[in-house]
């Protein structure tokens, strides 16, 4: 064996020429970002659901309620954003969303700190929701833009890379610092994470849309929904996207009121599922590159569902982290995939659009989550079997559905002239 291979030069260089170089240089910059706000975000938003259950008396169903309020309305926000992203560029939008979510997490910090009305609380809440999410459809077109169509998955795989390393920080030192400060401080950490990410975005991101299309009326917002492959695909979507819902807001009442775990242990499960993308996406997604995307999120939607049965009959912490992990490995398959299709079905002046509508069935799914995972807390408080095994039902109802929508793709989408063999 040549010893000139372990030797730091050498390294160097295959690290550069087999990944650094492999993606864009707008890439890295996006995954960057992703990072912090991943970590700013985590770090917040997954406790607000114990605050107001705990500590402003709110029954679990009407914090779904307001989770899904929230949803609704910030999804409305991303499609629109999608489309003044196609129109103005995806910079200008990140840069304006950023400013926003500066502002109101200052906001959150202030009305929490002060104990104000809740209903003050929960429309600061609403309005957080709506800026961070409005800054994604711009972004993942971004990726989109750079980025070879066969290469999309491994692509959004790697950026998800970022994303969960800041989603495995923020929960950790969430829940950490829950134990000695008040919960306002977090806000206040996520305002300040949000001038870091400004800064980034203004001096190192570039514009990837060469030419702007027409002003997108509020007509043609939902023009991509009359892709019918891309339409099936986002409602199966979204009955998925309710299960993985519960992982917010359902998991942590679960986790904290019902198995009496602390703050700190429900962070440390965030922490896990963080922890494992970061080390197994970008190896698990180069392993499947062969497989077909159709198979790909029906086997995701299988896992999902196994791995939320598990909660059934978790009773400790060591059967919680081996059900979050089965969870994640459902993540690793299905989430970058999904981002991949869309955009494979979308066109390049429309990708703003269609990035939009397909988060606008992600919000929605991940708000109707909560209601339906509260509601069933309600319904159920002594059997965990009937909330987990009814969750797991639906994924596997979304399972089947995307294995019937891979067949029918196949026999009757055209992909602009190329192969569907991939799907």
């Amino acid at each position: 064996m040549n010893l000139l291979w372990f030797s730091p030069s050498y390294l160097k260089a295959r690290i550069k020429t087999g990944l650094i170089d492999r993606f864009d240089r707008g890439v890295w910059m996006l995954t960057l970002i992703g990072l912090i706000n991943s970590a700013a975000f985590s770090l917040s938003l997954p406790f607000i659901s114990l605050y107001l259950y705990q500590e402003r008396g709110l029954s679990m169903t009407q914090v779904g309620l307001v989770i899904l309020l929230s949803g609704f309305v910030s999804a409305i926000v991303q499609m629109v954003a999608g489309a003044l992203a196609d129109t103005y560029g995806r910079k200008p939008v990140m840069l304006l969303t950023t400013v926003g979510s500066a502002v109101i997490y200052g906001a959150m910090a202030v009305l929490i700190g002060f104990n104000m009305p809740i209903m003050l609380i929960i429309l600061s809440y609403v309005l957080l929701r709506c800026t961070l999410v409005a800054t994604r459809p711009a972004s993942q077109a971004m990726i989109a833009d750079l980025t070879p169509k066969d290469r999309l998955t491994e692509t959004y795989g790697m950026v998800r890379i970022g994303n969960n390393l800041g989603w495995a920080i923020g929960p950790m030192l969430g829940g950490f610092l829950l134990i000695g400060l008040p919960y306002a401080y977090l806000f206040g950490v996520g305002a300040v994470v949000c001038l870091i990410t400004l800064y980034i975005t203004a001096k190192y991101i570039n514009e990837s849309l060469s030419n702007s299309v027409e002003w997108v009326s509020l007509t043609k917002i939902f023009s991509a929904g009359k892709d019918r492959a891309f339409l099936w695909f986002t409602i199966l979507s979204i009955l998925l996207f309710i299960v993985v819902g519960q992982f917010i807001s359902t998991l942590s009442v679960f986790t904290v009121d019902r198995l009496h775990f602390s703050e700190a242990d429900y962070g440390m499960l965030l922490t896990l599922n963080g922890l494992m993308v970061f080390a197994l996406q970008y190896p698990v997604t180069r392993i499947l590159h062969n497989v077909s995307k159709s198979h790909m999120v029906v086997m995701g939607s299988l896992i999902y569902a196994v791995g939320y049965l598990m909660f059934a009959w978790t009773t400790n912490l060591g059967m919680a982290f081996l059900a979050m992990s089965v969870i994640t490995m459902g993540e690793i398959v299905f989430a970058p995939t999904t981002l991949a299709v869309v955009g494979d079905l979308s066109p390049p002046q429309q990708r703003g659009r269609y990035m939009g509508f397909y988060g606008f069935s992600e919000m929605l799914g991940f708000s109707l989550g909560p209601m339906v995972g509260g509601a069933l807390l309600d319904a159920h408080p002594d059997s965990s079997l009937s909330v987990w095994g009814t969750l797991a039902a639906l994924a596997v109802m979304s399972a089947v559905g995307f294995y019937i929508w891979g067949r029918v793709v196949r026999k009757t989408v055209s992909l602009n002239g190329q192969s569907l063999s991939r799907y």
